[in-house]
């Protein structure tokens, strides 16, 4: 058995999945309300659980979709993955946001709203990056259709390129996370838990602003 966590965008989601030979069979997934999960997801979590009848302990494995997106989703989540696998030291999986909507649509490139008229963009190849109207229309883009799950996004997209095709399906969800990664855990490909970061792709608020504030200070 394995659980999915995702507090990354604007709605996340918690899921519990059985694992059989690479594939998974999705046992129950929980919809989390934005900006209540610190308040929400643990108590989601100990109802997945209680409802398939399972103890922390026997998770096989952790999968975290560790951003990009909101700094506080992302780090509320990742502290409740690490704190759920410490006890045990359950493997954990970690992926990008970016590279579920990819696998989701069925694309290599796949764009999400980072807000402030900018995308958070993944590449042919798996680079990712944050990409505002200008980097957009500079970048050399595949001539295959990019993924996008919201509005802002394809809107943002559709001004800096006309005419590139996009693929839109609805976001993804943990659900989907443990679908795509359930090769990397029958291969026990895990990430070392002391390691286990954000991938945020843009500085947070406080180092952005609080550098402006030093750097004045200096001058």
């Amino acid at each position: 058995m394995a659980l999915g966590v995702d507090t990354c965008g604007p709605v996340g989601s918690v899921a519990l999945g059985r694992l059989s030979g690479g594939l998974v069979e999705l046992v129950s997934e929980t919809e989390l309300e934005g900006r209540s999960y610190s308040a929400t997801l643990v108590a989601a979590i100990d109802d997945l659980l209680t409802r398939a009848g399972l103890q922390l302990s026997q998770l096989h494995a952790l999968v975290a979709v560790n951003g990009p997106g909101s700094f506080t989703g992302v780090r509320v989540g990742l502290s409740a993955v690490k704190g759920l696998a410490e006890p045990g030291q359950t493997p954990v999986v970690a992926v990008s946001r970016l590279a579920v909507l990819a696998w989701k649509v069925g694309v290599e490139c796949a764009a999400l709203d980072a807000h402030r008229h900018e995308v958070f963009l993944r590449l042919a190849g798996g680079r990712e990056l944050l990409a505002g109207r200008e980097e957009l229309s500079g970048l050399a883009l595949p001539g295959g259709p990019i993924g996008v799950c919201d509005d802002s996004a394809a809107e943002l997209i559709a001004d800096a390129r006309p005419g590139l095709a996009m693929l839109r399906v609805a976001a993804p969800t943990a659900g989907d996370a443990l679908r795509l990664c359930a090769g990397l855990v029958q291969a026990r490909d895990f990430v070392d838990l002391s390691l286990l970061d954000g991938h945020y792709l843009r500085r947070s608020d406080a180092e952005i602003f609080g550098a402006g504030t030093a750097g004045a200070g200096r001058a």
